[in-house]
Formats: C-alpha cells, sequence, structure tokens
C-alpha cells in the first residue's frame, strides 16, 4: 500500500481537475447556452460519464489517503477506513462489479491479442447518412461536403468494412447490406480489434466502469486519446466541418485515405500502454474476486 499524506492526495487531485476543466469547462458553458457541438458533444452524451464524474479524482487501489478530508471519500461505498487511512476496499469491489470486471478483462484482453485493421478509413460515418433525407441526417446543422448524391457515391464505390457493434448499430437500413461483416454485440469480444478508431475511443469507457478503482489520471489519460481520436472520426466524415476549425481529411481521394491510415495507425499505437494499463487492472480485480469466493 502508498500512503498518501492529505498535502499529496490533495495536489493529485487538484491537478486533475485542472486537466480536465478544458474540456468540460467548454461544455458545461455550451450546456447553459443550448450550444451544439458535433465533435465533443459525443464525448459527454455517447458515452455516459458525466463531465462531473469526470472532473471528480480517484487513487484507484492500494493507496491509502491520510488526513481528516480524506473521510469524505467514505461517502462512496467502495471506501473503507483503514488503520491509516481511506483506501478503496478492493474485495467489496471487484465482487460488486464482477460481471464488468470479468467483460471488460475479456474485450481487452482479446483485443490486446490482434493486430490493428487499418483499412476501414472511417466509412462507419458516411454509412450513417447513406440516403438519407436531409431532415434525417444526424449532424443535419452541418452540409455534407459531397452533398448527399456525392455522399452515397462514395459508400456505393467503397468496400465497407466496419467490426465495431457501437457503429455499426448506426448504420442506415440501405448501408447495412454494403458491410462486409454483420457485428453484434454477442460478437464484439469477437471483433474487436485494435486499429478501430472507436476501439480506441471506448478506452475511456471501460476506464470509467471500473470507477472508482481506475486511477483518475487513467481516465483522464483515455479521455484526452478519445478527444483526438473522436477529432480524426469528424474530420474523416462527409460533414464539412471546416468553420469550427476542422479541415477535413477527404477519404473519397487516395492521398486522404493516405492521410487516415497514417493517423489512425498513430492513435492504435498510442492506445497500447492504455489498454495494457486497464487490463491489468481488470485482471487484478478479476483475481481478488476470485480469492474473496
Amino acid at each position: 500500500m502508498v500512503v498518501l499524506t492529505e498535502a499529496e492526495w490533495t495536489a493529485r487531485r487538484a491537478e486533475h481537475r485542472a486537466r480536465v476543466l478544458r474540456w468540460t469547462g467548454p461544455h458545461h458553458e455550451r450546456k447553459a447556452t443550448g450550444e451544439k457541438h458535433p465533435v465533443l458533444d459525443f464525448l459527454f452524451s455517447y458515452y455516459s460519464h458525466r463531465p462531473s464524474r469526470l472532473e471528480r479524482w480517484h487513487p484507484g487501489p492500494g493507496v491509502v489517503l491520510e488526513g481528516a478530508a480524506a473521510r469524505e471519500f467514505l461517502r462512496w461505498p467502495a471506501y473503507g477506513e483503514t488503520a491509516d487511512g481511506v483506501a478503496l476496499d478492493v474485495e467489496r469491489f471487484a465482487e460488486s462489479r464482477r460481471a464488468t470486471v470479468d467483460f471488460v478483462r475479456r474485450l481487452l484482453g482479446a483485443t490486446a491479442r490482434r493486430a490493428p485493421r487499418l483499412g476501414c478509413f472511417g466509412l462507419h460515418e458516411w454509412a450513417m447518412v447513406y440516403r438519407q433525407r436531409p431532415e434525417q441526417v444526424r449532424h443535419n446543422a452541418w452540409p455534407l461536403r459531397l452533398g448527399s448524391t456525392g455522399t452515397d457515391a462514395v459508400v456505393d464505390a467503397s468496400r465497407v468494412q466496419c467490426g465495431h457493434f457501437d457503429a455499426f448499430r448506426f448504420f442506415t437500413p440501405d448501408a447495412r447490406p454494403h458491410n462486409t461483416l454483420q457485428p453484434t454485440r454477442e460478437t464484439q469480444v469477437e471483433f474487436d480489434q485494435p486499429g478501430c478508431l472507436h476501439v480506441s475511443m471506448d478506452l475511456f469507457k471501460w476506464a470509467y466502469k471500473l470507477d472508482p478503482a481506475t486511477p483518475s489520471e487513467l481516465v483522464a489519460d483515455c479521455f484526452a486519446l478519445a478527444v483526438e481520436v473522436r477529432e480524426l472520426d469528424m474530420r474523416a466524415s462527409p460533414y464539412d466541418l471546416a468553420p469550427l476549425g476542422y479541415e477535413p481529411v477527404a477519404i473519397e481521394t487516395p492521398e486522404g485515405r493516405a492521410e487516415y491510415v497514417r493517423q489512425q495507425a498513430s492513435f492504435s499505437a498510442r492506445a497500447v500502454p492504455l489498454r495494457a494499463a486497464l487490463l491489468d487492472l481488470s485482471v487484478t480485480l478479476s483475481h481478488t474476486a476470485d480469492l474473496r469466493n
């Protein structure tokens, strides 16, 4: 066990909050005014971790917090008192979240064993608007760069090969037959692969699914990567977001596809240590639950 003095852990908490406020602060402001952001709102709407929870700091397993102020952590049932202060009750947490822990362990372990595939070119966003009327388009406040006809033509001329269920489930009915795979929730462990942008973004989801056992610095690292991945996701989409400062990655051209693959490979590599850290955490929690039984 690592023991942190009150000065040490409150400093870490303040540093974490200051770091994430660069993202949560503008989101709070947009929400107050009713402003919509087609890129960044996704990270707070599709993902269920509220901004206030992202701002909250947790030390993770094996850390004891000293000082009277540490007692505030006892409001969360995962924490308990020790002889030296307050710490996460790892056994209680692991047992209470057993199903989630085991799923995260299986999914991340299977994904980590696969080589990244980099040939999807972000066509999932195009398939989400394929043959839709303008009023049906998800981000219909923003124009399609190639118009509806041009967007449909790109899908028609491409090999769509999306294996991520949480992207595929938003495909239009007409786009689904174009996909070479038909992923389901039940096949997620079988299909998720480390080259997929959404799989890299989802590391944030698996980090907060294990909250408060996941150290908040790791949650923030996963969120920071998700922000950058989401930006590429939408720059390669059919939408014209240049007025927001997002120059398009024109995946309908050879140059655009090459740029997409380059960035996709970079994100896949950057996700490796984050996935490994979350996998280690889930394995530890799983073993703890086994020992308790």
